[in-house]
C-alpha cells in the first residue's frame, strides 16, 4: 500500500468517524479530540489532514451535500426532463424527506453558523455563492423551468427598492452557475423579479421544514404533510406552474 493510498484511507476514515460523532451526538459533538479518541490516535495528528476544526466540519458539510444531491439526483431520474412542474415537486419533497430523515446532517449544513460559503443553497451572496453538489441540482431544475417558459414573477420595478442591489449579484450569480449547469436560460427570463420570487420560494420551503425538523410548530401538528404539500402548492400556482406544467 502506497503511502498517498494510506493517506486516504485515513482522510476517509476520520470523516467517517465524524459522520458517526454528529448523527449519534450533534454537531457540537464533532471535536478534533472527539475524533482522535474514537480512532485512537492524538488530535495534533489529525492537522496532518486539516488545517483547523472549521476545515475539516468544511468537509464534512460537502460530504453531506454530496449525499443529499445523490438521492434529489436519483429521484429526478425517474422523471421526464419535460416534467419540469414534477422535477420542482420532486426537489421540493425530496429536500423534506432528506431532512426529516438526517436532522443532524439538517442542523450541520442549514442551521449552524458558518464563516464558509459551503453550506448547500445557494443564496444571495453574490460571487460567494458556492457551487456544490445540491446547489447544481437545484439550480439545474430552476433553470430547466425557466428555460421552458416565462413564470409569473413581479415586475423588477416591483422588487422592493432595498433588495435590488442584492437581487442584482444573486441573478448574475444564478445565470452564471444555471449555465454551468448545462442549461440555457435567456437572460430576460431572469430579471430581478423572478430572482426575488426564487428567494421567496427558497426561504418559503426552508422555513416550513425547518420548523418541522425542530418541531417548532406554534401548536401542535399531528400531520405535517398535508401542510407542506399545501404550500408546495401555492408556490407552484403563484409561478404560473400546475400539474399540467405552465399555465397562462
Amino acid at each position: 500500500m502506497t503511502q498517498a493510498t494510506r493517506r486516504a484511507d485515513t482522510d476517509r476514515a476520520i470523516r467517517a468517524q465524524a459522520r458517526a460523532l454528529l448523527v449519534r451526538d450533534g454537531p457540537q459533538a464533532v471535536t478534533l479530540r472527539a475524533i482522535a479518541r474514537e480512532m485512537g490516535i492524538t488530535a495534533p495528528a489529525l492537522y496532518r489532514y486539516y488545517a483547523s476544526h472549521d476545515d475539516l466540519i468544511e468537509h464534512l458539510r460537502a460530504d453531506v451535500c454530496e449525499d443529499l444531491a445523490g438521492e434529489l439526483a436519483r429521484d429526478l431520474a425517474e422523471l421526464s426532463e419535460d416534467d419540469r412542474t414534477g422535477q420542482v415537486m420532486a426537489v421540493c419533497r425530496g429536500f423534506r424527506r432528506w431532512a426529516l430523515a438526517h436532522p443532524q446532517e439538517f442542523v450541520l449544513v442549514f442551521a449552524s453558523p458558518s464563516e464558509a460559503t459551503s453550506n448547500c443553497p445557494a443564496g444571495p451572496n453574490g460571487a460567494d455563492v458556492p457551487m456544490d453538489s445540491f446547489g447544481r441540482i437545484f439550480l439545474s431544475v430552476a433553470g430547466g423551468v425557466l428555460a421552458s417558459g416565462p413564470l409569473v414573477v413581479p415586475q423588477d420595478r416591483d422588487v422592493p427598492p432595498s433588495l435590488a442591489a442584492d437581487l442584482t449579484a444573486f441573478r448574475g450569480e444564478l445565470l452564471r452557475v444555471i449555465a454551468e449547469s448545462g442549461v440555457e436560460v435567456p437572460e430576460e427570463r431572469l430579471g430581478l423579479g423572478t430572482a426575488y420570487v426564487m428567494l421567496q420560494a427558497w426561504v418559503r420551503l426552508y422555513g416550513q421544514v425547518a420548523l418541522e425538523v425542530f418541531g417548532q410548530f406554534p401548536f401542535p401538528v399531528t400531520d405535517p404533510e398535508p401542510l407542506f404539500e399545501s404550500m408546495l402548492a401555492d408556490l407552484l400556482r403563484e409561478v404560473g406552474l400546475g400539474e399540467d406544467g405552465f399555465h397562462e
